[in-house]
């Protein structure tokens, strides 16, 4: 019995030398940044939109991973179908693929990431009332940037992303569809745990 778990004791404290030494696989990143509409919703000009982003990522390759996490855009219109002086609020969530490769020997990497929208576009009034709500559907993601150490296990990573959600709506017995396009200039501040 004294043999098996000695054993098992110098087996779990080498396991955990071996773990201790590699990089870690997950990180939480927090973004933000403004957005620019790539079109009209139907027929509404949106003004520099704003939004965030909460994401965590697991790396299960040595450059190549997973993310998923938590997102909101607001954009405003001066006038659109719903009236004068209206916002309209992308939110939902993300997912998919990144791939994360240093520059060389510097401290600086580049990333590249694809991946989908699980989410709905909210119009509101002045008021604050939610006049349309969109229902969630699938759509797409692009982004890019670099990342670079600014402590402890800390990152900093500006980049661009692409977003595109259509949701078909129901608009005074007519059937329209909201085509939401954009693109995001983000600062990201990223842990690995």
């Amino acid at each position: 019995m004294k043999t098996r778990v000695l054993f098992l004791s110098a087996f779990l404290i080498l396991l955990s030398f071996n773990i201790k030494a590699q990089e870690s696989r997950w990180a939480i990143e927090l973004n933000s940044g403004v957005s620019m509409a790539a079109g009209k919703i139907i027929d509404a000009d949106l003004n520099t939109g704003f939004g965030f982003e909460g994401v965590f990522h697991y790396r299960f390759m040595p450059h190549f991973g997973v993310y998923a996490g938590w997102g909101w855009n607001r954009f405003g219109a001066d006038e659109s179908f719903a009236g004068k002086d209206v916002c309209f609020e992308e939110t939902g969530y993300v997912f998919g693929f990144q791939f994360l490769h240093p520059f060389g020997d510097s401290p600086f990497s580049y990333f590249l990431r694809a991946g989908g929208l699980y989410n709905h576009i909210e119009t509101e009034n002045s008021g604050g009332d939610i006049i349309l709500d969109s229902g969630h559907g699938l759509g797409y993601q692009i982004a890019g940037g670099i990342e670079f150490p600014i402590g402890s296990n800390l990152y900093l990573s500006p980049g661009i992303k692409f977003n595109s959600l259509h949701r078909d709506i129901d608009l005074a017995g007519q059937g329209k569809t909201l085509e939401h396009n954009y693109f995001s200039l983000r600062v990201g501040i990223s842990k690995k745990l």
